[in-house]
């Protein structure tokens, strides 16, 4: 008999795996995807703004990551891949605005001169004298990045460099990320023997490239939005799409599991061979609670952060600075005082040359929220925009009236990867591996970014065919 497999989460992880379900079990297969909500993509929200098809979820991916471009491949729509115009981001520290030093690891300084810009005399002073700490040592150990490296380099590279970049990110707080989930390429020079924190950046720095040599491009996006890789990837799934019904219950059978489907007052039952389960850890601890208990215990340490983002699309030839965009430290103020809202803007046009209103006009995008501070998050949309316009108006003088914007909400969007996060994971898939015909996936597990949520929906769609096909290795239909 055809498997039947339900694929519990309609963002890009289960997408992926749903895709990634039906090349590897073949055109008999039976794939049920269930969502919560009314649309499929999760954290991939493509709008209409000013006549563009814009992003106003995950903006870009890391092209030097091979997930994304390999399944654009796939789905043939790797010629929609565009890449950023040469521009650098700036970051707004200390009351002014600054190109995002080069030298550095997710903002950490292989040397006071890198970063000596952004930074008082006494940052920079500070970032001098670490080689002359005590050598670092981590042994086995995770540690809070912001806990390590403000011992080690002082306040303000934290406050003015790593947060900005790392609330890019995360929405996170640097004193509760950490350094092994989120700074993974320094943790491990720090374990290859490194013994100053400006030390380990300096070697986990690639090594520069010829002055002839074409770099090659960071980051990637799609075209037309995000939305065309959505919908390649179902129409590549076949899968049998349920919207708007949430998963109640999850339970074992005999032969297969039982999935509790739709209102308590009116459910539905689904009975299927396996269950990819690609939800946020809130709902996959729910799930998991009778079936996997540990896992569902390990999943519930995780902690969530919440942002908005604000679209905006500004009259045709308005200025704005020639940056990809700004990122704003946590304390910034006006002029007058007043707090900055916003934790950073994007000037998508600057940054994306393609991306213009069906008129010309000239697009952009500011972020709010950061774990910890919800005061903002509690505005209505209206003052929100309010916000987000002041500051844009501060950072740059652009006080145009909008022709056109757009308001959304991410509750709980991006989980966040605090102390120990690895070990966490690991726990987590150590269990459900243990469960034969479930799997897991989502941007809990190995990374928040699009190629590592891809990563982790194919990867839990090849664990549960290896359960359903004795020779599932080679798979059906590739």
């Amino acid at each position: 008999m055809a498997p039947r497999v339900a694929v519990i989460g309609g963002g890009i992880a289960g997408l992926a795996a749903a895709h990634r379900l039906r090349r590897e079990l073949g055109d008999s297969a039976t794939i049920v995807l269930v969502e919560q909500s009314d649309r499929l993509g999760g954290k991939l929200r493509t709008v209409e703004l000013a006549g563009c098809r814009y992003d106003v979820g995950a903006e870009a991916f890391l092209a030097r990551r091979p997930e994304v471009l390999e399944l654009a491949s796939e789905l043939d729509v790797r010629a929609d891949i565009v890449h950023p115009g040469a521009v650098s981001a700036t970051v707004h520290a200390g009351g002014r605005t600054r190109r995002l030093p080069g030298g550095t690891v997710m903002g950490v300084p292989a040397s006071a001169e890198s970063v000596r810009d952004v930074l008082s005399p006494a940052g920079a002073a500070a970032v001098r004298a670490e080689p002359d700490l005590p050598p670092v040592q981590l042994g086995a150990a995770d540690v809070s990045v912001g806990e390590l490296l403000r011992a080690r380099v002082g306040d303000e590279v934290v406050d003015r460099l790593v947060e900005p970049l790392l609330g890019g990110v995360y929405a996170g707080d640097a004193n509760r990320l950490g350094l092994r989930a989120t700074m993974p390429a320094l943790a491990a020079a720090l374990d290859a023997g490194a013994k100053s924190i400006t030390a380990a950046a300096a070697s986990a720095l690639p090594p520069p490239a010829p002055a002839d040599a074409k770099k090659p491009p960071v980051f990637g996006a799609f075209r037309t939005g995000y939305r065309e890789l959505v919908d390649r990837l179902l129409i590549g799934a076949g899968a049998e799409v349920r919207l708007g019904l949430p998963v109640r219950a999850l339970a074992r059978t005999g032969t297969g599991w039982r999935l509790e489907i739709g209102p308590m007052t009116a459910p539905e039952f689904l009975e299927v061979d396996a269950v990819v389960l690609a939800v946020p850890a809130p709902a996959a601890r729910r799930l998991l609670a009778d079936v996997v208990p540990t896992a569902a215990a390990k999943l519930g340490e995780v902690e969530l952060a919440s942002m908005i983002v604000v679209g905006l699309a500004m009259p045709p030839g308005t200025r704005l600075p020639a940056a990809s965009g700004v990122l704003i430290a946590r304390g910034e103020r006006h002029a007058d005082g007043t707090p900055f809202t916003a934790k950073a803007f994007t000037f998508s046009s600057t940054k994306w040359p393609h991306l213009r209103g069906a008129g010309g006009e000239v697009l952009l995008r500011g972020s709010v929220g950061r774990f910890g501070e919800s005061a903002d998050l509690r505005l209505d949309d209206d003052e929100v925009l309010r916000r987000v316009r002041a500051d844009l108006a501060e950072l740059t003088g652009v006080t145009a009236e909008p022709v056109d914007s757009v308001v959304v909400r991410w509750g709980g969007g991006l989980p966040q990867y605090g102390v120990g996060h690895l070990d966490l994971v690991a726990d987590v898939e150590r269990a459900v591996a243990e469960v034969p015909g479930l799997a897991i996936a989502g941007a809990v597990l190995h990374g928040v970014g699009v190629p590592a949520c891809v990563a982790t929906g194919v990867a839990a769609a090849t664990d549960v065919t290896r359960d359903l096909l004795p020779d599932a290795g080679r798979g059906v239909g590739r």
